[in-house]
């Protein structure tokens, strides 16, 4: 009986680092998890700019109208906190994390965001005038309405980040990485996107007079109703300018330009030597042919414009239904880390498989019958999405 106690502690220290270690990683886990806006510490209107020193946990807190101007936050971990109309001007911001974060009509005028990590934050309406962004990661965040005057925003990520009607007027946005990103609407004069990557980029009745796309990569870019007036696209790859207003400087050859209004008829009859009768004959069959050629072309154009007018309408549609879907993916993916409950992986993995199928189809979609497979995409995921939402209300019940 002796032995037993050696033999037991022997096992308990053999075990005990593995415990530790087990211990401190799930420690680590739990808060790196999601936790619902707000329900931090609670420090709406607390004025921050006399040094008060600021709470060491920051997750979800509760910042509304706060004082932070010039205030350190390098590094700090505010994920979903909570800083609407929160006053940020001159702060350092290096490398935070406002991950879900609510930054709505906040001012951060000449803060520095270097680095910033921002995805699906809500900026809508914030100030961001003269701020230094450059590499800083905006991933599905809304900055739509946002003023972002001169803001450095070099190499940053704006993959399908939402910038509509924002002021982006003397914004640097040189290797921006903007794949879908929606620009409609947006001030974007004296803007510089040189060596930017917007494939599929949406520039809907924006201003780009005066900006700059030098060796931009515009590849299914949508520039309908943009004003592109002495906008520069040297060396701009896969431009299409179909619909855009204004003249636009330095187009490539091999750009897609709308066609001219065309050549009016300019030619006379000459032959001298021919009577006036055979003249008149030839002015007036002539006038036929035309008028019988206009009425053609004419119905023919405007069952193009019908058509084209369809297939807007319903592209419109399938872009906004995939948007919906695919905010749907992210609201589920946010309630499941809250929650720290796991879904049903194949179902999980359906639903996200079905959302690049649909994004996929709207990509390479010419006509209404091809946006049919984008539409059944959408279709196929939302009932994926169903099914682990309903795993997930089980699990819950039974918790």
């Amino acid at each position: 009986m002796r032995r037993v106690t050696p033999l037991v502690l022997a096992a308990f220290l053999a075990i005990a680092p593995a415990t530790a270690v087990l211990a401190a990683s799930q420690a680590a886990e739990a808060s790196a998890a999601p936790c619902k806006k707000g329900s931090g510490p609670h420090l709406r209107g607390k004025d921050f700019t006399d040094g008060t020193p600021l709470p060491s946990d920051l997750r979800c807190a509760d910042l509304t109208k706060a004082k932070l101007d010039e205030v350190d936050l390098g590094q700090k971990d505010l994920t979903g906190a909570i800083l609407r109309d929160a006053s940020l001007k001159e702060a350092d911001l290096t490398q935070a994390h406002v991950e879900f974060a609510d930054l709505r009509g906040a001012d951060l005028s000449e803060a520095d965001l270097g680095q910033l990590r921002a995805k699906q934050a809500d900026l809508r309406g914030a100030v961001l005038i003269d701020a230094e962004a450059g590499q800083a990661e905006f991933p599905h965040a809304d900055l739509t309405e946002a003023v972002l005057t001169r803001t450095v925003l070099t190499q940053a990520d704006l993959t399908d980040t939402s910038l509509k009607a924002a002021d982006l007027r003397g914004a640097e946005l040189g290797q921006v990485k903007a794949r879908t990103a929606d620009f409609t609407g947006a001030r974007l004069r004296d803007a510089t996107f040189d060596q930017a990557e917007l494939q599929y980029a949406v520039f809907k009745d924006a201003d780009l007079t005066k900006a700059s796309f030098t060796q931009a990569n515009l590849q299914g870019a949508d520039l309908r109703g943009a004003d592109v007036e002495d906008a520069s696209f040297v060396q701009a790859d896969d431009l299409n300018l179909t619909g855009a207003r204004g003249s636009a400087e330095d187009v490539p050859d091999d750009a897609i330009v709308p066609a001219g209004a065309g050549n009016p008829i300019t030619g006379v009859l000459s032959g001298s030597s021919q009577g006036p009768s055979t003249a008149v004959v030839l002015i007036v069959l002539s006038t036929l042919g035309l008028g019988a050629t206009l009425m053609i072309w004419g119905a023919a154009h405007r069952h193009r414009r019908r058509s084209a007018a369809a297939y807007a309408s319903a592209r419109k549609a399938a872009e906004e239904d995939v948007t919906r879907f695919g905010e749907e993916i992210d609201a589920l993916d946010f309630d499941m880390k809250i929650n720290q409950l796991s879904g049903p992986s194949a179902e999980w993995q359906a639903a996200l498989d079905a959302y690049e199928a649909a994004k996929r189809s709207l990509l390479i979609a010419q006509t209404q019958l091809e946006l049919d497979g984008a539409a059944a995409a959408v279709r196929h995921g939302r009932h994926a999405l169903e099914a682990v939402r309903r795993r997930l209300s089980d699990v819950h019940r039974q918790g």
